[in-house]
Parts: C-alpha cells; structure tokens; sequence
C-alpha cells in the first residue's frame, strides 16, 4: 500500500473512530457514571470487537452478507434494539457509581460483542475494506486496514470516556445527571437513525 493510501487510511480511521457514535457515547456516559479507570475493559472491548468484525468483513464476511441481505437487516435490527436498551439503562441511571452499587460499566466482552450488531460500526469496516484494500495484494491490505484502525480506535474512544470522566464531579448534583443522562440516551437513539435507513 502506498504511504499516501496508507495516510488517508489512517485519516479515515481517525475520523470515524472519534466521531460521535453508540460506541462513544456509550463511554461519554461510562466515563461519568463509572469513571475512566472502571470503563477501560469496554474501550479495549470496542476496539479488539471492532477489529475482529473488520477483519471478518475482510475475509469475506461482506460477500454472504451481500448473498444473504436478510441476515445483514437482523444484524441492524438487533444492534438498534441493544441500543434502545442500553439507551433506557443510562436515561434512567440517578446516581454515579463508585463501584459500591449493582450498576456496572459494560464489560470488554459484552463491547467486543456490541460491534458485530454495531450499525455504524458494519458501515465503517465495509467502507474501509471496500475502499482501501488491493486486489492484488489483498490479505495484506486486509492486514494493513486491520492495522490501521487497531493504531488508532482506543485512543481515539478513550477521549470520550475521559471527557466522561472530567465531567463527574460537575454532574454528581443528582438533577445535572439526570438531565444529562436523558440527554445521552436521547443522542445515543438518534445516533442510530442514519443507520437504520
């Protein structure tokens, strides 16, 4: 892959990995409820989940979806109603967790499983396997793209959770956290809508 590819590439990474997202605002409202240190499981979670569906896609995953369109409408379907429901688990979260209580951040597993129902982390591997892949070299481009996205997703969601985690002791008045919970759960349903087109 040529460096100039290799840099829009990296580019591309960057800007879909840090933009908002289910997954980031997933870990906005981790950061504040749980804090940075409790919500490290779930970033590497996104990025170990994201990098194995991009490498699925990679090898082929992409074309039986293409074959089998139903399975691709579950898989979207599915990864809205998580959503929804992790949605109404933050809007309805009323104090911040000090690890004392039931409540508890998503685990790196449960992360690492959200991305293969993850709308808008399906558009991002296909788009990146679709556009930055080689024909002719195409198990190390394959490779290559993997790369690129595992050099920067982590520490691009970690900017989130940390922004998060900035916020919390601002947001440990009970009515600034309701509304912002509400609020998050609202951008976190909305962020779904152009994926489910």
């Amino acid at each position: 892959m040529p460096l100039d590819t290799f840099l829009a590439l990296l580019l591309f990474a960057f800007t879909t990995s840090i933009t908002p997202g289910p997954n980031n605002m997933m870990l906005f409202a981790s950061g504040v409820n749980f804090g940075f240190r409790r919500t490290i499981p779930h970033m590497f979670g996104i990025g170990a989940g994201f990098l194995s569906l991009l490498l699925g896609v990679g090898l082929g995953l992409c074309a039986l979806l293409h074959t089998m369109p139903v399975v691709y409408t579950a898989l979207k379907f599915a990864g809205g109603a998580y959503l929804v429901w992790i949605a109404w688990k933050i809007a309805t979260s009323r104090s911040l967790s000090e690890g004392k209580s039931g409540a508890k951040p998503i685990s790196f597993l449960g992360a690492a499983a959200f991305q293969w129902v993850n709308p808008k982390a399906w558009v991002m591997a296909v788009t990146a396997m679709a556009t930055y892949t080689n024909p002719q070299l195409y198990m190390i481009s394959v490779l290559l793209v993997g790369l690129a996205f595992a050099a920067v997703n982590v520490p691009s969601v970690s900017t989130w959770a940390g922004f998060g985690s900035a916020l919390r002791e601002w947001l440990s008045d009970p009515a600034r956290l309701k509304w912002f919970n509400i609020t998050m759960a609202v951008l976190l349903v909305l962020s779904l809508w152009p994926m489910l087109k």
